[in-house]
């Protein structure tokens, strides 16, 4: 292992990482209510600047990815459509497998230059948490309770709120509404049975309902479904912790346009074409297991510098007030105010090391498992 690999492993890097994704998540938090004024005055420009916001702080996500632990994600699409990427709005349909299959939609999204107008369904209880959750809040992002009966109003409502947006968007939906376990996807199959469905080997049960009201009140502003099919090689399970490690992975992901008036209006109809397209995506995961490789053509795109250069610009504003604060400390002599300075740091490394486990797959939510 060279110096450099090691580095990455050290707490010290660890806890930079942390305090500047942090600190740089406070004051982007500051700087988005600062639009608030701005939203009915000139409603465009506030959604605009937020969206230059996001990016800043959910780019470095992507940095991390891909300039820290060197992932670099492998893209196999029709050339055709590569062309078009970015340039319209999509519904982007993942599969929910892995820890970081997060990152690797972001990075599918910077690619092509929707990373900070990026949607995606979330918890509502998201929207209160600092940082990740007020970001989202000003992004629009579409929060939920998952009670179908509360949510349908709001969802219908923040759906109709896309269509006049200023940028083009890319609206991420994780259409089995929950990360895949064995116990998930062995209680999704008996569901399956006696809904008289295939059986899917590698993916839960899609939830229609969601998916047919997003395409019916995103219809005429969204152009296609990007059916993304995620799958890592030599079956390496990839972690958040992994990533900050230093530990590099290899993605392969899959990306099929479908028009969108290709996607039935009916319910029943866009309901049956939904299951139609999970047992195609199982069948690509399962010739993948098969043969190491997705099929299509592999489409070269060299990762851009923006996500680097803001990473690095944030942190070295961000490690210089740091630095004189903590010559300053060592300078006082302070016995009390050392030992507050180490709490202080340890509260921080406490603190998202819970952010990092919620993503881990024995940490998935409840959702779609029956309570005992």
């Amino acid at each position: 292992m060279g110096l450099v690999q090691w580095l990455k492993g050290q707490f010290l890097c660890h806890l930079i990482i942390c305090y500047g994704f942090l600190v740089s998540g406070l004051l982007v938090n500051l700087l988005q209510i600062c639009t608030l004024p701005l939203w009915p005055i000139n409603k465009q420009l506030a959604r605009r600047i937020n969206c230059k916001l996001g990016y800043s702080l959910t780019s470095q996500s992507v940095a991390l990815l891909e300039w820290w632990s060197g992932t670099e994600v492998t893209f196999y699409t029709d050339p055709a459509n590569y062309q078009i990427y970015g340039k319209e709005n999509a519904i982007v349909v993942l599969n929910h497998n892995f820890e970081i299959d997060f990152l690797c939609g972001w990075t599918f999204c910077d690619r092509f230059g929707v990373l900070g107008a990026s949607k995606c369904l979330a918890k509502k209880e998201l929207s209160y948490l600092p940082v990740i959750g007020w970001m989202w809040y000003f992004l629009e992002m579409v929060f939920i309770k998952r009670k179908w009966e509360e949510d349908k109003r709001s969802f219908v409502q923040s759906l109709q709120n896309l269509r006049d947006y200023p940028e083009n968007f890319w609206f991420l939906l994780h259409c089995e509404g929950t990360r895949f376990t064995e116990e998930k996807h062995q209680i999704s199959m008996e569901v399956a049975e006696k809904k008289g469905l295939p059986k899917l080997k590698h993916h839960l049960l899609p939830r229609t309902k969601g998916f047919w009201v997003a395409v019916q009140n995103l219809r005429g502003t969204v152009a296609a479904v990007y059916c993304c099919t995620l799958n890592f090689r030599n079956n390496e399970t990839p972690t958040l912790l992994g990533v900050i490690n230093g530990k590099k992975y290899h993605p392969d992901l899959y990306i099929r346009r479908i028009p969108l008036e290709s996607v039935p209006e009916d319910e029943a109809e866009c309901s049956a074409w939904l299951h139609k397209l999970y047992q195609e995506k199982d069948q690509f995961q399962e010739d993948y297991s098969q043969t190491g490789c997705f099929p299509g053509p592999v489409v070269a795109l060299p990762r851009g510098p923006w996500a680097l250069i803001n990473w690095i610009g944030w942190t070295c504003l961000l490690l210089y007030p740091l630095y004189l604060l903590l010559v300053q400390l060592v300078n006082s002599g302070s016995i009390l105010t050392l030992l507050a300075t180490v709490a202080f740091c340890s509260a921080v490394s406490v603190g998202v090391r819970w952010m990092i486990g919620q993503t881990e797959i024995k940490r998935s939510s409840s959702y779609g498992v029956p309570l005992n």
